[in-house]
């Protein structure tokens, strides 16, 4: 869903001719998931396209880890190569593998089971809402208030990927490349403006990793335990040497 523009207004307009003054344009996706929890009684949701379910955790496991969570793996990755528009990327074919396989091989098998929904289709479903130019939603906003995103977003399937032995190369590269990010300059050497409330504390870190490659991981509240898991690190130092050594595009290419 996005706010409105003249283009909307025009288009309903033309279309439909309706002179709507403020109109609000949105996908065609709908999901509600409902916990089976009142006091008294209930509609019959279901009739409506409702699922209602007797506990609703694993549903909101799936839609944190699989769409929160693939909106920060493009989100970095994809300003640095100087895109703007998160259609624009997705519709790049190099990032549109990436986050296939960012969520089939390091995210999925991280999920609880959730009843009623084919995942391998909510992942395809996910990369053509990304992909739908209507949106116009941009790269900027989900580079915001990334101190907050990524350890509720990317970090927990990280940890049960280590504690499970799963793949998580693409998780360690989606931390580095906010920590590229975090430099505030992209790859053609534009300025980017780091909106984030812990914003001089992580451009300061991130100023200082092309001398100590483990400082940006240095914050205890953000990476809680990461520092000391190997695994982990090995793969994100191998990250952001390839980001600043080959850039975000060539890095992104080796991990599909």
């Amino acid at each position: 869903m996005h706010g409105m523009t003249k283009a909307d207004r025009a288009t309903i307009r033309d279309r439909y001719g309706i002179e709507d003054r403020w109109p609000v344009v949105c996908e065609p996706f709908v999901q509600w998931v409902i916990e089976d929890h009142f006091s008294a009684g209930r509609p019959p949701y279901e009739a409506a396209g409702v699922q209602v379910v007797p506990d609703v955790a694993p549903y909101e496991i799936m839609k944190i880890r699989l769409l929160n969570g693939s909106h920060q793996a493009l989100a970095y990755f994809a300003y640095l190569c100087g895109y703007r528009l998160v259609h624009e990327a997705v519709q790049d074919e190099l990032f549109r593998q990436f986050l296939r396989a960012y969520m089939r091989d390091e995210v999925a098998p991280t999920l609880p089971p959730v009843p009623g929904v084919d995942l391998d289709s909510y992942q395809d479903q996910l990369i053509q809402r990304f992909s739908n130019p209507a949106i116009r939603d941009t790269v900027a906003r989900l580079c915001e208030a990334s101190s907050d995103r990524i350890p509720a977003f990317v970090l927990p399937a990280i940890r049960d990927q280590l504690a499970s032995g799963g793949e998580l190369k693409r998780s360690a590269a989606v931390v580095a490349s906010w920590a590229r990010y975090a430099e505030g300059v992209d790859d053609r050497g534009e300025p980017i403006e780091v909106a984030d409330r812990r914003a001089e504390a992580l451009t300061g870190r991130a100023l200082r990793q092309r001398e100590e490659p483990d400082a940006f991981l240095a914050d205890v509240e953000l990476f809680n335990g990461l520092p000391g898991e190997e695994r982990f690190v090995q793969a994100y130092r191998e990250a952001l040497a390839s980001l600043h050594a080959n850039g975000a595009r060539a890095t992104l290419a080796a991990l599909v």
